[in-house]
């Protein structure tokens, strides 16, 4: 018999979003869940060190995150982890996330469920993701001083990244598989500042090579098909994000990549159903603004317990974004 189970807030996610709006929403006295199907800590517990969260100094992601839900339970929040998620209804007036193992009642719902860099999908990709193959420059850059290391696309993330990865690495290069790219042409201007950032147009990479550690990439040349060896200590790839939104798509309004619209409160376009951190629009994708995220979205899924609707207009609605 399936259990069911009702709150006042259910999460979707045990990431830093997740896990800061249930300590919120916990200390704002009702009822607190998360759901994830997966293990807690989302993808910070996979960085062997985080440098940049201030307060936290020599510590690894994991240990950042079991810290994160140590405190989830100090304020009796309700966790279950490794639920395979069959739907989730937000539109009903009683929000319903069905699991393999129960149904969870809501009356609100905050999104937490992150997003995933687009994969190139080649061999040697996930065999040596934290071993030379990374998704964020900002995290992992400073383990590259004087090192080679490889930018794959061609587009604004891929170019902002590479002229961050320069303050460390000896060389850059920018792999595209165009024969220009789409950056826009401010940053293409910015990028010829930098001496040490080398581009290489119309080449995919077809595979990451190395042993212990990435050492070289196998390059296609997308004219003649030839293929070529790049000697490179680091692979990053810059081909896009997409937002883990599978079971919830369609039932709240998202832009063209499928990332979730909020307002000022994190408020999505369906009342009592919120978004917080990496899986909404926001500029920046860092563990301290998904945990701040978190806090405000709580903040105010509480505040919408406690009116029951909101009566006055947000600071921002949703159809001016």
């Amino acid at each position: 018999m399936t259990k069911v189970y009702d709150f006042d807030v259910v999460i979707l996610g045990g990431g830093p979003a997740g896990l800061s709006a249930a300590i919120y929403a916990a200390r704002g006295n009702v009822s607190t869940a998360v759901i994830d199907i997966n293990p807690f800590g989302g993808q910070p517990s996979n960085y062997a060190a985080l440098e940049n969260y201030p307060g936290s100094i020599n510590t690894d992601g994991f240990e950042l995150m079991e810290k994160f839900e140590e405190q989830a339970d100090l304020f009796g929040v309700q966790k279950f982890p490794m639920q395979e998620i069959l739907s989730v209804d937000l539109i009903s007036e009683n929000k319903v996330i069905l699991t393999t193992e129960a149904r969870f009642n809501a009356k609100t719902v905050i999104i937490a469920t992150g997003a995933q860099a687009k994969k190139l999908g080649v061999k040697g990709e996930k065999e040596f993701t934290g071993c030379g193959v990374s998704y964020c420059a900002v995290c992992d850059g400073a383990f590259y001083k004087d090192k080679i290391v490889t930018v794959v696309g061609g587009g604004n993330s891929a170019v902002e990244e590479a002229m961050y990865l320069a303050r460390f690495a000896s060389k850059v290069f920018i792999v595209h598989r165009r024969n220009e790219l789409r950056a826009d042409k401010i940053l293409q201007e910015r990028l010829k500042i930098f001496a040490n950032i080398e581009l290489i147009y119309n080449s995919t990479v077809k595979e990451i090579v190395g042993e212990d550690k990435v050492t070289k990439v196998i390059l296609n040349n997308t004219q003649n098909n030839n293929l070529s060896e790049l000697e490179t200590d680091g692979v990053f790839p810059y081909i896009g994000m997409v937002p883990n939104v599978e079971k919830i798509a369609g039932q709240v309004k998202q832009d063209a990549m499928g990332f979730i619209f909020t307002d000022a409160t994190l408020k999505t376009s369906v009342e009592g159903v919120y978004a917080a951190g990496d899986v909404r629009v926001t500029p920046l994708r860092q563990v301290i603004t998904a945990a701040a995220d978190g806090a405000v979205s709580a903040v105010y899924a509480v505040k919408y317990l406690e009116q029951g609707k909101y009566t006055t207009p947000l600071p921002m609605q949703i159809e001016q974004l």
